[in-house]
């Protein structure tokens, strides 16, 4: 296909250049009736190009194809055989891929190190999780993807699980072996998931991990605003093979997404296809020897350790990582992440990518130059000046991985649905979570409806919260108190 189109974009030329009058939605008429002072705030582009995709951008019947031209260019530039814009961010996408491969009260295996959006899609589906745990880091407190081996022994347990779901990379960058894993889901006639949703740039560049249809899994979800130059909520869903239909996933996205899609999200998701292919090698050639640097460079800051692939990956941990999210591990400081990233927001007008007991992160894209780097390298020489007012006094008190694990005791559709009330934490030690309680970043829950809480995990998200943590889909944001499943 010609790379060099971009079908959306030009769409919206022709739009603006045929002078249309619409009678339509969005009410702001292209700006028009939108308060000055918004306008002088967002800029008059933003609501000139904000237009409907039927009716707008395309004809009544869409007989133009516009969006599913660009899907298809898509496709073509990654190597998959399908692929489908969302403008719900992946949250939308991820769960549309477990609808496509499993249904109400049956077995879907996923890591155990899912991000919310799966727990949610758990939650709407009824689908009933086999968790696969992940591979635990004890030395870094860390937990990585999921083996092979770890969802070959699952599906010896559950051979009736209709599928696999994987994350990877983290968000903190670990890979896992996707080649591997979707071996073992294929040997059996299964579709493998991957929630890519950090990965949207590994297609585009050698030295990045593989990526999901390279590495030969089924349907693969990437959020382009992660890691790449699409607006926030822009999502892909990739599919090849036939052990999941290409009608079946378009219905379960029609299912869940939004009728008044984005053209703005579009338009930018045509651009960095087009982009990617013309010049993604060149851009992360240079992203690459730049993230190196920085890490180079802030090694050298004292009492600071820059994680690499030599501490994240091998035998029992990681396949692979991602260089372009820079962990530091701050630990030796005597302080905390969160701590460390309200300063740096504080005092340099930096915000960090993750912060968590003992890390902060700087995420490190295509976009970023030498200007960017000196301003984190100048902040994180001027926060080690000043690591003597960050310590805390209050450690966040980590579980042990067999202590951070949870017994599934109900669906967690039943939980989150059924019966509730509110507890003490000091009296939810025994109880059935009936929500999320989600550190974020980075988004992955430490407790899912459903399963039975203890009294480790509950002074960890306590002590966690009194240092900084936050919490923000508990009923209780303070974790002072939870929900729970009334008890007969």
């Amino acid at each position: 296909m010609d790379q060099s189109k971009a079908p959306v974009l030009a769409a919206l030329a022709a739009y603006h250049e045929t002078g249309q009058t619409p009678f339509t939605p969005p009410g702001h008429k292209q700006g028009r009736g939108t308060d000055p002072r918004v306008r002088a705030v967002l800029g008059e582009a933003v609501f000139r190009s904000d237009v409907l995709a039927t009716s707008g951008l395309d004809d009544r019947t869409s007989s133009h194809g516009v969006v599913e031209e660009a899907q298809a260019l898509m496709a073509d530039a990654v190597g998959a055989e399908h692929a489908f814009f969302s403008t719900c961010g992946s949250s939308l996408s991820v769960k549309s891929a477990m609808l496509s491969v499993t249904g109400p009260h049956e077995k879907l295996l996923v890591g155990r190190d899912a991000h919310k959006s799966v727990v949610s899609g758990l939650v709407l589906s009824g689908i009933r999780p086999v968790w696969v745990d992940p591979q635990w880091d004890a030395r870094h407190h860390l937990a990585h993807p999921p083996s092979a081996e770890a969802f070959e022994a699952a599906f010896a347990e559950h051979p009736d699980a209709r599928g696999a779901l994987v994350t990877t990379p983290t968000p903190y960058g670990t890979c896992s072996d996707l080649a591997a894993i979707a071996d073992v889901c294929h040997r059996r006639g299964k579709p493998l998931i991957v929630d890519e949703a950090w990965g949207a740039h590994l297609p585009f560049h050698a030295d990045l991990p593989a990526w999901a249809m390279d590495a030969g899994a089924d349907v693969c979800v990437t959020s382009v605003h992660k890691m790449g130059s699409g607006l926030e909520q822009s999502s892909v869903f990739h599919l090849q093979g036939d052990l999941v239909k290409a009608e079946v996933l378009k219905s379960r996205e029609d299912l869940l997404g939004t009728t008044s899609p984005s053209v703005l999200v579009y338009a930018a998701l045509d651009g960095w296809r087009r982009q990617m292919v013309e010049h993604g090698k060149v851009l992360y050639d240079d992203a690459l020897a730049l993230a190196e640097q920085v890490r180079g460079r802030i090694s050298r800051i004292d009492g600071i350790r820059v994680h690499g692939r030599d501490d994240f990956c091998g035998p029992g941990r990681a396949a692979d990582m991602d260089p372009l999210q820079i962990i530091i591990d701050i630990s030796a400081w005597d302080t905390t992440g969160y701590r460390a990233a309200d300063w740096l927001r504080r005092n340099h007008r930096i915000n960090l990518h993750i912060a968590d007991h003992r890390r902060i992160s700087a995420q490190f894209t295509h976009a970023d130059d030498e200007s960017t780097a000196e301003v984190l390298l100048t902040a994180l020489t001027d926060l080690h000046a000043h690591v003597s007012e960050l310590r805390s006094g209050q450690p966040v008190e980590v579980p042990s991985p067999s202590e951070l694990r949870l017994d599934q005791a109900v669906l967690p559709r039943d939980a989150f649905f059924g019966p509730t009330e509110q507890v003490p934490w000091e009296s939810a030690d025994g109880r059935v979570a009936a929500e999320m309680l989600t550190p974020y970043p980075p988004g992955i829950p430490v407790a899912v409806p459903g399963e039975r809480l203890n009294g480790d995990v509950l002074r960890y998200l306590r002590s966690g919260v009194e240092s900084g943590m936050v919490v923000p889909d508990a009923v209780d944001t303070e974790v002072k108190s939870v929900r729970v499943l009334r008890e007969t």
